[in-house]
C-alpha cells in the first residue's frame, strides 16, 4: 500500500527520523494558515499525489512570503499533475503539504528495500540525491553504495558509518547520519514496510541530516498487524479496478497494453505476459485469480478485466493443479454468458480435466478460441488483433 509523503513523514517522525517541520492543507486557505504556523519564511509548497517526479510537473513551489504561498497553492490544487510516473493522464492534486524551507548544502539518496536474491534488507546510498535512482543505476551503478542487513542482527552501526563515509559525509554529518539510518530501519522494520526512498536526503548548512522528501510503501501481507494503517489509504489515487478487485482477494495491475490476462499464480502471469510481448502483443493487466480458482473468482476477474475499455483481447491461462480446469471453464461460461462480449478470448487451460474443459468452451454457444499450450495462445490473441 502508497501512502502520500506527509503520512509518511508522521511515521519518521515518530521514530525520531528528522524531517522538516510541515502540515498538511486541503484548501487555500489551510495552506496560508499552516505558513503562518510553522513562522519561518520561505516555505515549500508540495502536491500531494502517489507519484515521483513532483518538482518536475510543476507540483512543487518555494514560496517566500504568504502571498506567494496563496498564489502557489491556488495553482496547484485542482491541477491535473503530469509526472513521469503519473502517465499521460496524470493525477488529480487534492491535498498539498506546507513545509519550512530548509538551508540545504548537499542533496543525497538513501533506500531501504528487500533484496529477494539474499532475503536481507538492503540499504542502498548515492551522492546523486534528487535524481531517479533507476537512472543512476542505469547510467552510474557505481555510485550506488549498499550494504545488506541481517535480520537476526538488524542494522550494525559500522555499516551505517560506511555509508556515511561513503557519501563523503564529514565530522557531526557521520553521527548525524548513522542516526538517522538505525532509526530509518527501525520504522522499517517495525512498520512491516515493502519500501522506504529518502529521495532527496539532505545535509543542511549546519550538519544536520535531514529526510527532505520520504516515500513509504507498506507490506500489504502485514496488514493484519497495523489496522491503523488502513486510516491513510487513498483511494483517490488507486485505480478504480484495482480497488474493485481487492473487494474478490484478486491480485490486479493495470498496464497500458490491449491483452487482457487472467491467471492462477504469479508466477504464471509474469510468464504469460512475458510470452504475450515476445509474441508481438501487449499486456492490458497482471490479473492473479489465486491457486484456488473457482467459478466466483474467475467470473469476478472477468468481469473486471472487461471493464478494462483499452482491452481488445482476452488471454485466460489457468494450470489445474488444486483446482480442476473444468470449474474453472464453466466460470469463464458462465461469465461469458452475463456480459456482451465483443472482443476474442482465447483459453488455455492445463492440468487436472484439462480434456473435459476443452470440450465445454468448445461445446458452448460462446466462441472462444482454444489453445492447446501456451505458446500457442499468445500467438492466437496476438493474431486476433491483427
Amino acid at each position: 500500500m502508497k501512502i502520500h509523503e506527509y503520512q509518511a513523514k508522521e511515521i519518521l517522525r515518530k521514530y525520531n527520523v528528522p524531517v522538516p517541520r510541515g502540515m498538511v492543507a486541503f484548501s487555500v486557505d489551510e495552506a496560508i494558515a499552516a505558513a503562518k504556523d510553522l513562522g519561518t519564511q520561505p516555505v515549500v509548497v508540495k502536491a500531494q499525489i502517489h507519484a515521483g517526479g513532483r518538482g518536475k510537473g510543476g507540483g512543487v513551489k518555494l514560496a517566500r512570503n504568504l502571498d506567494e504561498v496563496r498564489q502557489y497553492a491556488q495553482s496547484i490544487l485542482g491541477m491535473q499533475l503530469i509526472t513521469h510516473q503519473t502517465g499521460p493522464q496524470g493525477r488529480l492534486v487534492k491535498k498539498l503539504l506546507i513545509e519550512e524551507g530548509m538551508a540545504i548544502e548537499r542533496e543525497l539518496y538513501l533506500g531501504v528495500v528487500l533484496d529477494r536474491s539474499v532475503s536481507k534488507l538492503v540499504f542502498m546510498a548515492s551522492t546523486e540525491g534528487g535524481v531517479e535512482i533507476e537512472k543512476v543505476a542505469a547510467e552510474t551503478p557505481e555510485k550506488i553504495l549498499k550494504q545488506w542487513v541481517d535480520p537476526a542482527l538488524g542494522l550494525m552501526s559500522y555499516q551505517a558509518r560506511e555509508l556515511a563515509f561513503g557519501l563523503g559525509l564529514e565530522g557531526k554529518q557521520v553521527s548525524n547520519a548513522v542516526r538517522f539510518m538505525l532509526s530509518l530501519y527501525r520504522a522499517f522494520v517495525e512498520s512491516d514496510c515493502s519500501l522506504a526512498e529518502i529521495n532527496p536526503l539532505v545535509v543542511t548548512k549546519d550538519g544536520n541530516v535531514v529526510a527532505l522528501d520520504a516515500k513509504i510503501n507498506f507490506d500489504d501481507n502485514a496488514d493484519f498487524r497495523h489496522s491503523e494503517n488502513q486510516e491513510m489509504r487513498d483511494l483517490d489515487e488507486e485505480e478504480p479496478l484495482e480497488i474493485e478487485a481487492s473487494r474478490y482477494n484478486l491480485n490486479y495491475i493495470k498496464l497500458d497494453g490491449n491483452v487482457g490476462c487472467m491467471v492462477n499464480g504469479a508466477g504464471l502471469a509474469m510468464s504469460t505476459m512475458d510470452i504475450i510481448k515476445l509474441a508481438g502483443g501487449e499486456p492490458a493487466n497482471f490479473l492473479d485469480v489465486g491457486g484456488g480458482a473457482n467459478v466466483d473468482t474467475v467470473r469476478n476477474g472477468f468481469n473486471i478485466i472487461l471493464s478494462d475499455p483499452n482491452v481488445k483481447a482476452v488471454l485466460i491461462n489457468i494450470f489445474g493443479g488444486i483446482v480442476r480446469c473444468d470449474r474453472v471453464a464453466m466460470g469463464v461460461i458462465e461469465a461469458a454468458k452475463k456480459i456482451k462480449i465483443k472482443i476474442p478470448v482465447v483459453v488455455r487451460l492445463e492440468g487436472t480435466n484439462a480434456k473435459e474443459a476443452g470440450e465445454l468452451l468448445t461445446k458452448s454457444d460462446i466462441d472462444f478460441i482454444v489453445a492447446n499450450d501456451l505458446e500457442d495462445a499468445a500467438r492466437k490473441v496476438v493474431e486476433v488483433l491483427n
